[in-house]
């Protein structure tokens, strides 16, 4: 039987020592220039925490199983806020995803300014939105579903940009080729070829968008998180705990059945 060994380790130059190093040292710099710049009495955190959580802990594994009625009918209307913004964001992606892709636009220009636009709308947190969007329409569950909607725009186009930017071009071009027009190359050609992973990125974006408008009910925009602010507020741990798990086994579930999903389609 034969027997192969590995080719020996070339030995770092000198140079390269030096760069780790310094890599290395400033990055601990960093880390200890951030933990000297927070203002917290740290021995007074410790005590603080160490005496709630023997107050509020046993509380939150003792859930409200009274409040069960209402807190379903909101984790209903988080994931259909979710369902609803991610729906919209998967439709409204898609031209910004085509304008920012380079071998669609044929124009630098006009690729710049889709991935422009695209960084743009990432740059302003799900939270940010929602406060927006419930000041433009009032604290309802559409401003969630609003706030939801243009934050996973973002990402969602830029995820489709780079689908379509890795797209096999020759398929184009032959139909090109053989007098395909504009529509049949589109259709034919290049839809083909990024649906089932717009689908896999928009499905996966669900899950995520089901995590975010969690929180959103906090500043009015609909959802769970108005009953999370309501017992934070009224200290009430009980109603908390079963929020918790209320949205650890949603959340759970979709997961699983979205990577199920994902897994058939890619």
């Amino acid at each position: 039987m034969e027997s192969y060994s590995l080719p020996p380790k070339q030995p770092k130059s000198g140079f390269k020592k030096i760069k780790s190093s310094i890599i290395f040292l400033a990055i601990a710099a960093v880390y200890i220039w951030t933990f000297l710049g927070i203002d917290i009495d740290w021995e007074r955190a410790v005590d603080r925490a160490i005496s709630n959580f023997g107050i509020i802990i046993p509380r939150l594994f003792n859930p409200d199983w009274a409040s069960v009625g209402e807190v379903t009918m909101k984790i209903i209307e988080t994931v259909l806020i979710a369902f609803a913004g991610s729906f919209m964001a998967a439709i409204l992606a898609i031209p910004l995803g085509f304008l920012a892709a380079k071998n669609m636009s044929r124009s630098n220009l006009l690729s710049a300014i889709g991935k422009w636009i695209l960084s743009a709308i990432r740059a302003f947190p799900d939270i940010i939105l929602a406060i927006l969007f419930v000041v433009a329409v009032g604290p309802n569950a559409f401003a969630g579903v609003l706030a939801i909607a243009i934050g996973s725009t973002g990402m969602l186009g830029k995820l489709y940009s780079e689908v379509v930017e890795s797209i096999d071009m020759r398929v184009v071009e032959a139909m090109e080729a053989n007098g395909a027009n504009k529509v049949q190359m589109l259709f034919y050609g290049v839809i083909p070829q990024i649906i089932p992973e717009f689908l896999s990125y928009a499905i996966y974006r669900f899950e995520i968008d089901v995590r975010a408008s969690s929180i959103l009910g906090i500043v009015g925009a609909g959802g769970i998180g108005t009953m999370i602010l309501f017992a934070a507020i009224n200290r009430d741990w009980s109603v908390m705990g079963l929020i918790l798990l209320a949205i650890i086994i949603v959340v759970t579930i979709i997961d699983f059945i979205s990577a199920r999903i994902r897994r058939k389609i890619v």
